[in-house]
């Protein structure tokens, strides 16, 4: 038997809420977590049309993109759109999951799937994650005592990497002082300089338990001042997840490319629009799914050749085209991220087997329904060169 907590647990792990913008609302958002879960359905929103469908086909949890409730509210009342879409959820017994931008920087996330439906390979974020912030400590002291150093700062946190504990590097020296008036030197004479063999010993840390290494650092260390120093280590950038994915594509045209596009994404009235020149040889792509403008800045001068996203402003895109910068292809916003719902449907049924039945709604929650072309173009305004 498998429980909505079951499945609220696997998700999770896959797309940490902690990970989510600060902005944002995540997580299950109504349902009993000790409730059996035997069919789950996958959306990119959730709107009257869709909780009907999924309530229709009998699910136990529905699991979206984009929450029903960004901003908090009192209450769920059927007077609302979004009152009567909860309302009929709740009728057919049906829990309500929302993996957002949390889903959007994970690995095997929205950006990642788009990507990969695009054809495109050798994936790396755009912008890669924040790792745990970390420092160093380094800390002087006797030989003799270094070692009950090391395993305080250890037991407090310090020197943690990976599957390994008590990580820490020594190396010997000298080390000189001369107690003043007043000291209670553990080794040496006031008012004579002390030369004692002492170890240099280093190890890194969460930042987080800073306070906690050097409070058991002090309380290990035989001096009445210890000599020691916390340092602030830089980011290395080194996480698989983050922001939009880079990669490559056999090298083809831009208009190639952006028949590619169309053809790999749902339809959508919007369809596919490109800027830039359509026989410019494109082979290395960023793709963002969702809104993605915020990037433009950060793709100007680089290897990029193209980047594919959605709900690009006329004057962004307008000037990121005039500072030289890849060609752009937009994107209906629901078309790109519904790459994400069959990709985490599978694994899933991968996770859990023939115990859970999962669907993938193709009901187009895109907010434009049909475009409408000139009848006689031929008298309209020419593109500027």
């Amino acid at each position: 038997m498998t429980t909505l907590g079951d499945v609220v647990d696997l998700l999770h792990a896959w797309f940490p809420p902690a990970t989510a913008e600060d902005w944002d609302a995540v997580g299950l958002v109504y349902g009993d977590p000790a409730r059996t879960v035997r069919k789950v359905m996958f959306a990119v929103d959730i709107d009257e049309a869709v909780a009907e469908e999924a309530a229709t086909w009998g699910a136990d949890l529905l699991v979206v993109h984009h929450p029903l409730f960004l901003r908090p509210v009192h209450g769920f009342a059927a007077t609302t759109p979004k009152g009567r879409t909860l309302s009929r959820l709740a009728a057919a017994g049906c829990g309500l999951l929302v993996a957002h931008t949390n889903a959007d920087q994970a690995v095997g996330g929205v950006s990642e799937a788009m990507a990969v439906a695009l054809g495109i390979t050798e994936l790396e974020p755009i912008v890669p994650g924040p790792s745990e912030p970390y420092d160093k400590v380094t800390v002087l002291v006797p030989t003799d005592a270094a070692a009950p150093v090391r395993a305080a700062i250890a037991e407090a946190g310090a020197g943690a990497i990976g599957h390994y504990d008590h990580c820490t590097f020594s190396v010997a020296g000298q080390g000189r002082f001369r107690p003043l008036e007043g000291a209670q030197p553990t080794i040496g004479t006031v008012g004579d300089i002390e030369l004692v063999e002492e170890e240099r010993v280093e190890a890194i840390l969460p930042r987080r338990l800073r306070r906690r290494v050097v409070a058991a650092l002090l309380a290990a260390h035989p001096y009445e001042e210890p000599a020691y120093d916390v340092v602030e280590l830089a980011d290395p950038h080194a996480l698989t997840s983050g922001t939009g994915r880079v990669g490559v594509v056999e090298r083809t045209t831009l208009r190639a490319f952006a028949q590619t596009v169309a053809d790999a994404l749902p339809g959508t009235a919007g369809g596919v629009r490109v800027a830039g020149d359509p026989d410019r040889s494109v082979r290395r792509i960023a793709v963002c799914g969702g809104a993605g403008d915020g990037l433009l800045d950060g793709l100007v001068g680089s290897d990029v050749d193209v980047y594919v996203t959605s709900d690009l402003r006329h004057h962004r895109a307008a000037e990121f085209v005039a500072d030289d910068g890849p060609a752009l292809v937009d994107v209906a916003h629901w078309a790109a991220e519904w790459t994400w719902l069959p990709v985490v449907a599978a694994r899933v049924t991968d996770a859990l087997g023939d115990s859970v039945e999962t669907r993938v709604s193709t009901l187009r929650t895109d907010p434009w329904q049909f475009r409408v072309d000139p009848s006689d173009p031929s008298d309209r305004p020419e593109r500027s060169a």
